[in-house]
């Protein structure tokens, strides 16, 4: 066996495990998109009612969205998450140089929710159907779900005050997906050599 055969192997089974770990931890957690916003007022009554209309099963995009936008929301594949504070007050709430405790809240996208006609208008289903993004937020590849994110922004802005960017999970999966195609390359390239080398052997022994 040829060395260079070998060392392709080895190196292609290398980068496929990695690709694997890497499509395996971005597809299951919550970090494919997160929002920054400042630190919102304790309002027991404010955050109750926002978190309801989240965890509702009637939300729609808008709502989901404008909690996310008011709440550093993080956007996954299967789920969505806020982050509120953990402690409500019955009495008049702490001054807003105390710290809060926070904590994380996430709902899970439904299979009608996955393919969930979206709307020109995000909230009045009366504007029509966007039928680029209902057709794009269908499909699983990194490139639809960023084209996906960037029309929605164009529909729904967020507040000046908020941020948004692609997180780690996000990241993981642009990675995973050229070392699969790395070691898909490399195992072709092995695979044909050895063929090859097996040809040539065996015609030697023929002749």
């Amino acid at each position: 066996m040829d060395n260079r055969f070998a060392t392709a192997f080895v190196i292609a089974c290398v980068l496929s495990l990695i690709s694997t770990i890497y499509m395996a931890a971005s597809i299951g957690t919550d970090f494919w998109y997160e929002y920054r916003s400042p630190v919102q007022e304790n309002s027991s009554d404010l955050n109750k009612s926002i978190w309801n209309d989240f965890a509702s099963d009637e939300a729609d995009e808008k709502t989901y969205s404008d909690a996310l936008f008011r709440y550093n929301g993080t956007v996954g594949l299967w789920r969505r998450c806020i982050t509120i504070p953990q402690n409500t007050y019955w009495y008049s709430p702490p001054e807003r140089t105390e710290s809060f405790d926070m904590v994380t809240k996430c709902m899970s996208f439904t299979l009608n929710e996955q393919f969930m006609e979206k709307f020109v208008e995000p909230g009045n289903h009366n504007s029509g159907i966007d039928l680029l993004r209902t057709c794009l937020c269908t499909l699983g590849s990194v490139s639809c779900y960023v084209a996906g994110i960037e029309l929605l922004h164009q529909k729904l802005e967020p507040p000046e005050n908020v941020s948004g960017e692609f997180g780690w999970s996000f990241c993981l999966a642009c990675v995973s997906a050229p070392l699969q195609f790395m070691a898909s390359a490399l195992f072709i390239w092995a695979a044909h050599t050895n063929r090859k080398e097996y040809t040539l052997m065996k015609a030697y022994r023929v002749a």
